[in-house]
């Protein structure tokens, strides 16, 4: 295998840095760059022959970023990194031509076996990742795990996503406030994370679009408080 140009796209530093150190060790490596959002990925991957793509990050969604990179450069590998093991992003992901998906609790020297295997053209899936996703139809219905809430909860963690407060809440759903507090005690049992940004990015995460606000002014767990015309407040 002839030495590649590697990038690691992540926007933990401690695993950017760790994943390219090891990377930088790795003989068929020439050299390892590294970027920590979509618009820096981007660009920078005009020259990289591998990339190992985190699915989140700050400025926007990985698999998005897979496909403007390999819309530039087709030959590009790149290997998906996530925290959730969903069917739907592993079905998303190698539509946007990824040549790969694994968990980022997989251990560092499988993920670094697992860039060199889609850097000469191999296919790589996670251990908990179903081999199905190659064959099967697409499944349809709510994404895991907000397949575990009601109609009317995943409606709430639309809006939690979106960054609502619960007076917003409340007002688009013509609820009293105290309604909307123990809904969203419920969800976040259901969903089994700590809180509402937990909430925003597990969305994110899995492709949930967030609801339309009814709402001018919203705030964003990502971002300050603006109005629909783009005004901070």
């Amino acid at each position: 295998m002839q030495a590649v140009r590697a990038l690691v796209v992540d926007d933990h530093p401690v695993f950017r840095r760790g994943l390219r150190s090891l990377l930088a060790d790795e003989p068929w490596v020439a050299e390892v760059g590294e970027a920590d959002t979509v618009a820096a990925a981007v660009p920078a991957a005009r020259e990289a022959d591998v990339v190992a793509m985190d699915v989140r990050l700050p400025d926007g969604d990985g698999i998005d970023a897979t496909a403007r990179i390999l819309a530039h450069r087709p030959e590009t590998a790149v290997l998906l990194l996530t925290m959730v093991g969903d069917e739907r992003i592993v079905r998303r992901g190698l539509a946007a031509g990824a040549r790969g998906y694994l968990l980022k609790d997989t251990d560092p020297d499988a993920v670094v076996d697992a860039l060199r295997t889609v850097g000469q053209g191999g296919l790589v899936l996670g251990p908990r990742v179903p081999a199905t996703v190659l064959t099967a139809p697409a499944a349809t219905g709510p994404p895991a795990p907000f397949d575990r809430l009601t109609a009317r909860e995943r409606q709430l963690a639309e809006h939690l996503a979106g960054g609502r407060t619960n007076g917003q809440i409340a007002r688009v759903l013509g609820v009293s406030e105290k309604t909307v507090r123990n809904a969203v005690s419920a969800v976040l049992a259901k969903l089994a994370v700590p809180d509402r940004l937990a909430v925003a990015l597990l969305a994110r995460d899995v492709g949930l679009i967030p609801a339309p606000s009814s709402d001018d002014r919203v705030h964003h767990p990502f971002g300050p408080v603006v109005d629909a015309r783009g005004h901070h407040r």
